[in-house]
């Protein structure tokens, strides 16, 4: 077996070792066995928060079970594999088995970093929103680029992504737009993303081919569930209605639906144009409410934990995280941990797990971000 595997495969050994520990496995079983025997009580039906507080613990510690164990057998597999490729001198078997090595050790590291995620609502699912900064058509070019780089990272991890507020640009691009990611931990993992991104290129509106650098921003909040109460004064907020943007012709909506929440005393606004049902939008719109009201809540209580946040880099209306230079070099990098990506389109097209991992862990154990700006 090559050392490079070999090391991998040690590797693999020691996260999944990890993710046993954290899961503490000598008591998982019995706990998992209490869990489903309260699940399969008609009784505990008849309270539904409590229901869906057992079958939220007990789908998370079945899930996690389930997949440390398929980890150990495809690990198995793999080494099976190779151990049969050189006995038969069979190179295409061998290369199979690196292969899921390979896979096994991914996705046991990515796991091992996950159990980072154990804020209080870190396991819901997530709001996203873009926002171009000055600059017009360039900013609202990069402000959809991201959010599709953020739609196209959802889908490959299996969230569910879903557009709820759209305002196109004049020309091009957009000038904000928020999506849904549905999913376990969507918002744990995505988080770290709030802040402003900054791109480098030659723009494609500019007929001098110059280059320009262009500012969009960023902000993640998480879905508030029922176990989180939120409470809001309906005579804080104003709420507008208007007619929701379409693609033209007989997509045109004729009716003022899309909906728009003011919360007077901070200033928050929220919006939803995702219906046709001016009802059903209102509801959306109230449940970002509430979730923005709670994410300002937990920022409030990092930094006031952590005093350093206030050392970032300012940028006028924001703090800029990355940069993503495509001319005259290609190179993404993480401004606070010093990641990076000589493959820009990779990382365009949703390969963000990198810069999310490295950022969730400095985030977690603390320690000095690399500050570094790049022309």
């Amino acid at each position: 077996m090559r050392a490079e595997i070999v090391s991998l495969l040690e590797a693999a050994k020691q996260s999944i070792g990890l993710l046993r520990r954290h899961l503490d496995w000598d008591s998982v079983d019995r706990r998992l066995g209490e869990l489903n025997a309260r699940s399969e009580d008609p009784d505990l039906w008849n309270d539904p928060e409590e229901a869906q507080k057992v079958m939220r613990e007990r789908n998370a510690l079945d899930e996690q079970v389930t997949a440390i164990r398929r980890l150990e057998s495809e690990l198995e597999d793999g080494v099976g594999y190779i151990e049969l490729g050189e006995a038969e001198g069979d190179e295409a078997t061998i290369a199979e088995g690196e292969e899921m090595i390979r896979r096994v050790q991914a996705e046991a590291a990515r796991r091992q970093v996950e159990t980072l995620l154990s804020g209080e609502a870190d396991a819901n699912d997530t709001y996203l929103e873009v926002h171009s900064g000055a600059g017009g058509t360039e900013s609202q070019d990069w402000a959809q680029m991201l959010a599709r780089m953020y739609a196209r990272w959802g889908e490959k991890h299996g969230y569910r992504v879903e557009l709820l507020e759209q305002q196109d640009g004049e020309e091009a691009g957009i000038k904000s737009a928020t999506l849904l990611l549905k999913g376990h931990n969507a918002y744990g993992w995505l988080k770290t993303e709030s802040g402003v991104h900054r791109l480098v290129r030659i723009s494609p509106f500019d007929s001098n081919a110059r280059r320009h650098t262009s500012f969009a921003s960023v902000w993640v909040y998480p879905v508030v569930d029922d176990r989180i109460q939120i409470d809001i004064k309906e005579s804080d907020c104003r709420i507008d209605t208007y007619r929701s943007s379409g693609a033209g012709g007989q997509h045109v909506n004729t009716t003022d639906s899309a909906v728009r929440i003011t919360h007077i005393p901070s200033g928050i606004v929220v919006a939803c144009q995702q219906e046709r049902s001016q009802h059903k939008n209102r509801a959306t719109a109230w449940n970002m409410l509430r979730a923005r009201l709670y994410e300002a809540e937990l920022k409030k209580r990092e930094e006031k934990a952590n005093a350093e946040a206030a050392s970032k880099t300012d940028i006028g209306w924001g703090h800029q995280i990355r940069s993503y230079v495509l001319q005259p070099y290609q190179l993404v990098k993480d401004l606070r941990t010093g990641v990076t990506s000589g493959v820009p389109s990779d990382v365009l097209d949703g390969d963000l797990d990198r810069f999310m991992e490295a950022a969730l862990a400095q985030r977690v154990y603390g320690g000095a971000a690399e500050v570094q700006d790049i022309d």
